[in-house]
Formats: C-alpha cells, structure tokens, sequence
C-alpha cells in the first residue's frame, strides 16, 4: 500500500510520531484463520453432541471435557465478523456493540480454555496421584458448581475488558482490538499483563506441576499387563498433548502481544516494527485456534467413554455407550491407582 494513501486514512496529529502509516494483513492469514475455527467448529460441535447425547451419565472428568468444548466453541460466532475486519483492512466494519461483543467472546474463549485445561490437570492430579484422598474435585455436583463460578468470572471479566477497550476512531477508519488505538494505549498496556500473568502463566504453572507429579506416579505402574501398559500410554499422551497446547497455542500469542503493546507504549514511532509486530500478532490467533481442534484429541485420551461414543458414532451403532466399565480402569503397583475415565 502506498504510504501516503494509508497515511492519509489515519486521523491528523501535531505528534507525527505517533501517527503510523497502516497496511492491510496478508490474505493468507484470513484463509487460515477461516479454515482453523471452521475445523475447531465442526469437532466442537461433535465433541458438545457426544457428550450431551451419547454419553448416557457423567462423571466429574466428563463435567469438565464439557465445559472445556463448550469454551472452544463460544468463538465461534464472532468468526465472520473477524474475517470482515481482516477484510476491510482493519476497518472494523460494524458498530460500537459488536466491537465489545466480539472481545468479550475472544476472551472467554481463549482464556475459558486455559482455565478449564488447569481445571482439568488439577482434578487428573487428584485422581491419581491423590487417589487416597479424599477431595471435592472428585464429585460431579462440586465440579458443576465449580464450573458455573468459573463462567460467571469468565463473563464478568470479558464485560469489563470489553467495556474498556471499546471501539475508537483514527481519522475515517474504524479499530477494534487494535495497537494502533492510540488513546487505549496505556489500557491495552495493563490489561496485556493481567492476562499473561493469571490468564496464562499462573494457569501453566499449576498444570505443569499436576502433570509432572503425574508422570512421576506413571513410573510406578504396573506395565507388566496389557491394561496397564495401556493406561500407562494413554496417561503420557494426554500428559504430552496437554503441554503442547499451552506452548504451541497458547504462549506465542501472549509473548508476541506483550512485545507488542511494549514496542507501541515506549517505540510508537517504529512504524515498520510495528506492522510486522500485529502481523505476527494475528497469525498466533491461527495458532490459538488450534486448541479448538486438539482439545478433541484431548477427550479421546482421557476418556473411554468418549472413545466409546465416537467408536459407536463411526460404525453407526445407534445405542449409547456403555459406562459400566469404563468409569474406573484401575492398575496397581505400590498401590497406585490409574484411572482411564476421568481426566
């Protein structure tokens, strides 16, 4: 784009510094991003009908898998409205509520998922390695409870971001969620570490600590069985598969942001950096979106009754899934307990 011609759509300033020349966003990024939330829609979808019509009761694992699809789809409506803003060059291209609207989703959605991920260490943690003890996260009707507060934080706090990063005017263009905000500079400044730190890092640490534990309690087991060295295989995947997800979906959008709203508060006048910076920025989202279509992966490592829905849904059983054997598959060596159920 011609500098002059996009200098030209940006509002006027006595401070030239602060005044960035805009680029549109490469095709590219819109494409992926279309096909990642459409594919994240669709297993989504199927993962929310499994559980609510294949899988004939719930235990507290299966409460949580719920919550977590439920987290994964909730971006889903704000999609073409995203795509429309990529579209008009990052013209944002509806009004002042939808704006809002759209960043209260993104927030729920991405961070719901971190939080009922850590959710789900936890109670994994819980399962196995404190298998002898006695604790709430091992009830169905604790964990429901659980997750009702956690969609009531989740909503409170997309609200007040929403309300604080709301829709601006640079000059004829329309921005929303955008660094070239200039009068929400300082805003996106302190809410950016607000969310690193207890949206991502906090959550990162506690599941890092679950799963560690974890792994430690899988070299005590008992592999000398089929079942065992199977539970044993699954437990690693879903240990593995867990991790991957915080760092390949979930860290790159957080660290780039971070360098992003430090570059615009104290370098505004790196025009070139900047653009290069929101580019990156908006391709981590493509890899954020990948958490839709892996937490899937997840259900099927963690659950038998997921794997037994989706085996009966794949060679057209019309019967649900039997639990009755499921719920707890249990190996011993130094009396630990593995369960292959519950996550």
């Amino acid at each position: 784009m011609d500098p002059v011609v996009a200098f030209s759509q940006v509002m006027n300033s006595s401070n030239a510094s602060e005044v960035s020349p805009r680029e549109n966003q490469p095709v590219s990024i819109v494409v992926f991003f279309c096909l990642v939330f459409f594919a994240g829609f669709i297993l989504n979808t199927f993962s929310i009908w499994t559980f609510c019509c294949r899988l004939p009761s719930w235990t507290s694992g299966t409460t949580l898998q719920f919550h977590l699809a439920l987290s994964d789809a909730i971006a889903t409506p704000v999609t073409p409205i995203i795509v429309m803003h990529f579209a008009k060059g990052d013209n944002w291209p509806s009004e002042q509520f939808l704006c809002q609207f759209t960043i209260a989703l993104l927030n729920m959605h991405f961070y719901g998922s971190t939080i009922f991920l850590t959710l789900i260490s936890i109670h994994r943690y819980m399962m196995v390695v404190q298998f002898k003890r006695r604790s709430r996260m091992k009830r169905k009707e604790f964990v429901q409870k659980l997750c009702a507060g956690v969609w009531i934080l989740l909503v409170i706090q997309a609200a007040i971001f929403a309300f604080m990063l709301s829709l601006s005017k640079e000059g004829q263009i329309s921005q929303c969620f955008s660094i070239y905000q200039r009068n929400l500079t300082n805003t996106y400044f302190v809410v950016n570490f607000i969310l690193v730190i207890v949206g991502f890092l906090l959550p990162l640490l506690v599941s890092v600590f679950c799963y560690s534990r974890l792994a430690m309690s899988l070299t005590h087991l008992n592999i000398s069985t089929a079942n065992g060295s199977k539970v044993k295989e699954k437990s690693q995947q879903m240990i593995g598969l867990c991790l991957v997800i915080f760092v390949l979906c979930f860290l790159p959008m957080n660290v780039v942001r971070t360098i992003a709203v430090v570059l615009k508060k104290y370098y505004p006048q790196k025009w070139s950096a900047l653009h290069r910076i929101e580019t990156v920025y908006y391709t981590t989202w493509i890899l954020a979106g990948l958490n839709s279509c892996l937490d899937p992966v997840l259900y099927c490592f963690g659950s038998q009754s997921f794997r037994n829905a989706f085996r009966s849904f794949r060679i057209g059983k019309r019967d649900a899934p039997n639990q009755s054997n499921s719920d707890m598959t249990a190996s011993h060596d130094h009396h630990l307990r593995l369960p292959t159920n519950s996550l």
